[in-house]
């Protein structure tokens, strides 16, 4: 498919335009004009752009992408990552906050049916955009079985805090690094708050909260949206998707 008729559509679909973000959201580096193969990953990086490239993608979308509102020199790190894209005619498309958000591929929405829950409300407002969700079980969790539950169905490790009540029923969920969103998910009525990574502060906020906060990781909970949207373009438009693995361990 052509390039642009591609980018448009994410900058529509995603609503690109409309959300705030720190993220220069959008097509970021320009490649070949035709799309046969798209790649997703979390980051853009050095080892998500060889592993397109082997793959023969035309493009690859990202979570994290390579330009943000500070202004970046094309040295180091960042001219060795563009120059791999230009020497693979490859363009490369991020979506941050907007894939955070997004109410069919996001990854927090997605996050909540991966568990099995039922979306509620959004909250967690970051940047003037509510990113995260609240959501429901139909029945009662203990505290073990959610986290297990999290574990396989994100294929992840996690860090538990386990300072709110042994049976959970409501749960806010915001991927990535949204640990001081547990306190507005506890006021909101939750028994736990799902997020990615953890900080000193976090502890004494969910202890005198008392809310079970679960950290399944950074990279773990950002590898929903980018799969989704994969299999929605997929769909969509006969495109070939594939999804490069990159974990950090955070």
């Amino acid at each position: 498919m052509n390039r642009q008729t591609l980018v448009r559509y994410l900058d529509e679909y995603l609503k690109i335009s409309d959300i705030p973000d720190k993220s220069l959201n959008g097509l970021q580096v320009e490649g070949t004009g035709r799309i046969s193969c798209a790649a997703f990953a979390v980051d853009a990086c050095l080892k998500t752009i060889r592993a397109a490239a082997r793959r023969g993608a035309d493009i690859l979308i990202v979570h994290h992408g390579l330009f943000w509102s500070n202004n970046e020199l094309i040295t180091g790190v960042m001219r060795d990552r563009i120059a791999l894209l230009m020497a693979h005619n490859m363009s490369l498309y991020a979506a941050h906050l907007p894939l955070d958000c997004h109410e069919e591929v996001g990854n927090n929405a997605e996050m909540a049916r991966l568990l099995g829950l039922t979306l509620g409300d959004r909250f967690a407002n970051y940047h003037g955009v509510k990113i995260g969700y609240l959501a429901h079980l139909e029945h009662a969790i203990s505290r073990g079985g959610l986290a297990r539950l999290i574990e396989k169905k994100l294929n992840t490790k996690i860090d538990t805090l386990g300072f709110g009540p042994a049976k959970i029923k409501q749960v806010g969920i915001v991927s990535g690094g949204a640990a001081n969103f547990a306190a507005e998910a506890r006021d909101r009525g939750c028994q736990a708050f799902v997020t990615g990574e953890t900080s000193h502060t976090a502890y004494h906020l969910a202890k005198e909260a008392r809310i079970n906060v679960f950290y399944a990781g950074h990279y773990a909970t950002e590898t929903v949206g980018v799969k989704s949207l994969a299999r929605h373009l997929r769909q969509r438009f006969s495109l070939d998707c594939r999804f490069v693995a990159a974990p950090t361990g955070y």
